[in-house]
């Protein structure tokens, strides 16, 4: 059995926006969870809110979350919506700079695992999402960070491309959006 570290926000938290204690959907719901009962070990280090890290104690926490039940075969990250959401004005690009130094050091700290990065879904006008300028730099990500990952040579997935549904926030994951990530990372992985 492959060990798979998934790095990630709310929406690989598997947080359900329509909880209003802010829960998660069950186990079997999650993106995580239907990759597990695909034959993966799999293990969730995604965080509500979470930014990309970018100070050296923060990089160093992250990392080390990540290689708690040791080192990983496989480490997905999926991150970027929170910098623009809670980042003033931040562009595609200052999120992808970000980016690039997390994955620099998750790569001298993994050095045999195979790394995806994964542009998460744009977002989409929704309760949470009021500007077009988030909308429109969330759909930037995707190319972005394709061009990021083909310069540090890691393997790279657009889920905008996966037809995932997203919430009445414009933000999270759908429980069919859940379902719908799981399959394109699924695919992405076979290949």
């Amino acid at each position: 059995m492959k060990r798979i570290v998934c790095i990630g926000d709310s929406n690989t938290y598997g947080f359900d926006p329509r909880d209003i204690f802010g829960g998660r959907y069950p186990a079997e719901r999650r993106w995580t969870g239907l990759l597990g009962r695909s034959g993966w070990e799999v293990r969730n280090a995604g965080q509500n809110g979470r930014e990309i890290p970018d100070r050296d104690r923060a990089i160093e926490a992250l990392l080390r979350e990540a290689e708690r039940d040791g080192a990983p075969d496989w480490v997905t990250v999926m991150l970027g919506s929170n910098d623009l959401l809670q980042g003033y004005a931040r562009s595609a690009e200052d999120v992808t700079a970000r980016m690039e130094r997390f994955l620099r050091r998750l790569q001298l700290r993994f050095p045999a695992a195979r790394v995806l990065l994964i542009a998460p879904p744009p977002m989409q006008p929704g309760a949470w999402v009021g500007e077009r300028r988030l909308v429109r730099e969330s759909a930037r990500l995707g190319p972005c960070y394709a061009e990021l990952a083909e310069r540090l040579g890691v393997r790279f997935a657009d889920a905008g491309a996966w037809g995932v549904e997203l919430s009445y926030d414009g933000v999270h994951f759908s429980e069919a959006g859940h379902t719908a990530f799981a399959a394109g990372l699924l695919r992405r992985l076979a290949e």
